[in-house]
């Protein structure tokens, strides 16, 4: 059949989703001045543009993981390498970190203007705003503040949990007030919208889908919408919708194939592509790059459509990087900071020898030469500082909760806090030793009587060499405190860091800080639950460390920031080797970093120029252990 014939399903109107169960015919859609028309055979057999078939090639990046500077250098990559489009979640508690509080302007949460920087380019977009989107981001992109009710359901509909829906139509519903401008049909290049991500690896209740797509028409967004599964899942739980294309995470030629078989009304792709993997805290190396070049030669053999994810990483800067447990929350594995992926553009946007190898094959298949591979961005390396103690977090303390809030301790979110850390405080009368028990740590602890370090608890598995050196028990084990020579009042201070939250599977509720008691053992009179405790937020954003007051109380007592002074006569990329380091966090001019960790595999973070100036560049450290500095030294990679 003349392809040219066929009708189109449209981003439009409402007739998308009444086409949407497999209808023959459709009528045509209009568009508005300087749109276009994108959607579906009617056969399911072709993604069309304005009538014609289009292959979609594309590559994932996020410009949360970005800096807002090198948006285009990154999507100048991708089309270099031969993609015509752009596919980008967008993280829901990056843009609401607070309930209705929205922020689609500061620095790299401005979602239009990355969009309109695609367009620019000549690039289309696949956008993926969630509200759950998983991508190894803190809580899979849902709002830490919905932890704090009580037996809260996530991913669910309406009739399953009183606030999660409301929340999330919410965000719908702002989201699309920066989206709709920028569909297709609108004269903009955003083609597909995907409706949540991977449910079937979660569930299989349609009308949660069917209350999300509708989220979007009732905001004035129609579609075309999609989804994104594994070929297994969502044949088994029909986690599509109705008029929706279907993604396949790992998707190959053969698995569009038997999509097409299993929904034939609308066109398959392949949604996620791995030419790369995640990296957990204590893996033995970063995960290494895929060769998926077979699996590209047969999309563009057959003018099949993909997504490589990832195509350009980035990095999960500040607290934002997720993790992985399993369903009861167990075998907790926090993400490292970086979001390298081993993918084809590095995290520093260099162009590897995979994405090389993928860009030859892929321009073999095109009319005309692709585009020049834009030069990466200069580094620079080689500097080193040995940064001073300049404040310590005991110094710097804000008032304690109010105790009617305190009399047990609380998880962060109970106390409106998404991330950093919280000081749990308890004096002890007559103290005689004992052993702290904690259910639970979520998800590092350090532990101090009178100011003296006693040892501290990980969630995650820590090696044996690391958690003997520092009197730190893994999986919450009970931790034997010392014997005082007397009977003495003692204050118990436990400094607890949040680290990423469950992005993945049923474990989503994981809230951070002590989770529900903390007792003593064998502490005679003190044996039991302790209760009336002083707790300090210290979230640890930027509006704490840029008010820190200088001076050390105590230089002898963990829970110090160090500063240092780097002048530099130009800027450039570099990475922070902190492998001379404990745990912690870094910011350079007052942007935070991340996370680091002596337990790897990552030791350097990324700094991205645009956050160095010519002349004098601060360096702030807090390391939850050590007390005495470790010179810090510029390097141009990674690793």
């Amino acid at each position: 059949m003349d392809r040219r014939r066929f009708l189109l399903v449209s981003a439009l109107t409402p007739l998308a989703a009444a086409v949407a169960d497999g209808p023959s015919t459709a009528l045509a859609a209009t568009r508005a001045p300087g749109g276009h028309r994108f959607g579906f055979a009617p056969d399911g057999s072709d993604f069309l543009l304005d009538g014609e078939p289009f292959q979609i090639r594309s590559g994932e990046m996020h410009p949360a993981r970005i800096p807002v500077q090198y948006w285009r250098h990154r999507i100048r990559m991708a089309k270099a390498m031969g993609m015509n489009t752009v596919s980008s979640y967008v993280m829901w508690n990056y843009v609401e970190e607070r309930p209705g509080v929205f922020d689609f302007r500061t620095d790299r949460r401005d979602v239009a203007a990355f969009i309109r920087l695609c367009q620019q380019e000549g690039m289309w977009v696949l956008l993926r705003p969630g509200p759950y989107v998983c991508g190894e981001w803190d809580l899979g992109g849902i709002p830490p503040y919905l932890l704090r009710n009580q037996g809260v359901r996530l991913r669910v509909k309406a009739a399953d949990d009183p606030h999660y829906m409301p929340a999330a139509r919410r965000y719908i519903t702002r989201l699309a007030r920066e989206i709709k401008p920028l569909m297709v049909a609108n004269g903009g290049p955003v083609l597909m919208v995907q409706i949540e991500n991977e449910y079937g690896s979660y569930g299989s209740d349609a009308e949660y889908l069917a209350e999300l797509r509708q989220a979007w028409i009732d905001a004035g967004i129609a579609g075309p919408f999609y989804t994104e599964d594994g070929l297994d899942e969502v044949e088994a739980n029909h986690t599509n919708v109705p008029g929706g294309a279907v993604a396949l995470s790992g998707g190959d030629a053969p698995s569009i194939s038997a999509a097409r078989k299993a929904f034939p009304a609308v066109p398959a792709m392949a949604g996620e592509v791995y030419p790369g993997w995640l990296t957990h805290w204590g893996d033995g190396g970063f995960a290494g790059p895929t060769d998926v070049s077979s699996t590209i030669k047969a999309f563009m053999d057959g003018g099949l459509s993909f997504n490589l994810y990832m195509l350009h990483g980035g990095t999960s800067f500040g607290y934002f990087a997720g993790a992985n447990a399993d369903d009861y929350s167990g075998d907790y594995q926090p993400d490292v900071t970086s979001y390298d992926y081993s993918a084809p553009i590095t995290e520093q946007g260099v162009a590897t020898a995979q994405y090389h190898a993928y860009r030859g094959l892929i321009a073999g298949y095109l009319d005309g030469a692709l585009p020049a591979v834009p030069a990466p961005v200069p580094t620079i390396a080689g500097a080193v500082v040995t940064p001073t103690p300049y404040a310590s977090v005991w110094d710097n303390l804000p008032a304690a909760l109010p105790a009617s809030l305190t009399v047990a301790p609380q998880p962060f979110e109970m106390y409106g806090q998404n991330s950093g850390f919280v000081l749990y405080r308890k004096q002890l009368a007559a103290f005689t030793g004992g052993v702290l028990d904690i259910a639970w740590v979520h998800d590092y602890a350090t532990v101090q009587l009178d100011g003296g370090y006693a040892g501290g608890f990980s969630r995650p598995s820590i090696p044996d060499g690391v958690a003997t050196t520092l009197n730190v028990t893994n999986n919450n084990d009970p931790l034997p405190l010392p014997t005082p020579a007397q009977p003495t009042d003692t204050r118990l201070d436990i400094l607890v860091e949040g680290m990423g939250r469950t992005n993945y599977g049923h474990a989503l509720v994981d809230r951070k800080g002590i989770l529900q008691t903390v007792t003593l053992d064998d502490a005679g009179d003190l044996t039991g639950d302790l209760t009336d405790w002083q707790v300090f937020l210290l979230p640890m954003d930027e509006e704490y460390v840029a008010g820190l007051r200088p001076g050390v109380g105590d230089p002898g007592r963990p829970g110090l920031f160090f500063r240092a002074e780097l002048r530099l006569d130009r800027t450039g990329d570099t990475y922070l080797d902190m492998s001379g380091w404990t745990k912690g966090v870094v910011w350079v001019n007052g942007h935070n970093l991340g996370r680091y960790w002596e337990i790897g595999p990552q030791h350097r973070l990324y700094c991205p120029a645009p956050w160095l100036r010519r002349g004098r560049n601060e360096i702030l450290v807090f390391d939850q252990h050590q007390t005495e500095a470790a010179p810090v030294t510029l390097a141009a990679t990674l690793g």
